[in-house]
């Protein structure tokens, strides 16, 4: 009898020095894994820099052709509106408006010897001196004469016109941003030699990558100053060049201590924040086996799945969303291709907490 209970008391103490044994046995046979914590997702900026335009850039061309005989200003030079830019040779069009007035002085002769003949013919018809059908003709010179006089009247108009159009003058109050027209050199019509930058309303000209569509808003900085920013046109396709979309957007406030065709520094919002909260996480902690995305995580030494949505991902990060998500919370950011649904894990770091 006191043998028995000697057995017995020694396998409950056998008992009790096995079950630590394998619990540390399982401890250590847990797979050590790193791991990653969820980031809010913020709304996307960009910051990109632009050239300070004029709302209206307008070529300056002479209205007709010729050799240019003077230059009065200069690229970067303010002018008034009426102020002169350029002067044609006037030899040819002066020329031009003296052979116009000599065609009128002979279509108004004309028409003063038809009027006298008219006049003569009205009284032999009185007189039955002269028929009808002559009466009708000398009719008929009279209107001739007189619509041959007015031809040549409006080509002295236009001779004129020419000869003033030969002073290229500017349209508006402005800044030329660029002027290309030399002393000697010969143009043809509307061939631009410098470009007019009207004063009033100034804009931002910002390239966007070609990913990105230039958005609504964005914003000015210039040192402590942020001036809005409103889209004002975009280009109908991109550049075939450089791949990026043009787009104007207008200053919502005047600009202090800038010029035209100076390089500002823009930035904008791409996107809104969704109405689905969304987070980043890196790459590798994103598990695609299966039938859909996922991430785990650790619960109770255990590896377990978490479904998700997968919105957008780059080389380096995935946005995703899914229910049970929140910032900070902490997901095995790699290896998760090697994991299976409760399989002993252990987080870095915990191996030296015991």
């Amino acid at each position: 009898m006191r043998s028995l209970a000697l057995c017995s008391l020694l396998m409950l103490l056998l008992a009790g020095c096995q079950e630590p044994a394998s619990e540390s046995s399982a401890q250590a046979d847990a797979r050590l894994v790193r791991m990653a914590t969820l980031g809010a997702d913020a709304a996307t900026t960009l910051s990109l820099t632009g050239v300070l335009r004029a709302r209206y850039e307008t070529p300056q061309a002479f209205e007709v052709g010729g050799q240019i005989a003077t230059r009065h200003v200069d690229a970067g030079q303010q002018v008034a509106k009426g102020e002169v830019l350029f002067t044609l040779d006037p030899s040819d069009l002066e020329a031009s408006l003296a052979a116009a007035r000599a065609e009128l002085a002979a279509a108004e002769a004309s028409l003063s010897v038809a009027e006298a003949e008219l006049s003569r013919a009205e009284q032999l018809l009185a007189r039955d001196y002269f028929s009808q059908q002559a009466f009708e003709r000398a009719e008929l010179g009279e209107r001739e004469a007189a619509t041959r006089r007015d031809a040549a009247a409006a080509r002295v108009a236009q001779a004129r016109n020419a000869l003033d159009d030969a002073t290229l003058r500017a349209e508006a109050d402005g800044t030329l941003i660029e002027v290309s027209g030399e002393p000697g050199q010969v143009v043809g019509v509307g061939q631009a030699v410098a470009t007019l930058a009207q004063a009033g309303p100034r804009e931002v000209e910002v390239h966007f990558p070609a990913r990105s569509r230039p958005p609504e808003a964005g914003e000015l900085l210039a040192g402590e100053q942020s001036i809005p920013l409103s889209r004002r046109e975009v280009a109908g396709a991109a550049d075939p060049a450089s791949r990026t979309w043009r787009a104007r957007y207008r200053l919502e406030a005047p600009l202090e201590a800038h010029r035209l065709g100076e390089v500002v520094q823009t930035r904008f919002t791409l996107e809104q924040a969704p109405a689905e909260a969304r987070f980043r996480v890196p790459v590798a902690a994103l598990d695609e086996r299966g039938d859909g995305p996922r991430l785990w995580r650790i619960v109770e030494g255990e590896a377990q799945p978490l479904a998700v949505t997968l919105h957008r991902m780059t080389r380096e990060h995935a946005w995703v969303s899914g229910e049970g998500l929140e910032a900070g919370r902490e997901v095995i950011g790699l290896g998760t291709h090697l994991l299976t649904p409760g399989m002993a894990v252990r987080a870095l770091g915990e191996e030296g907490a015991e």
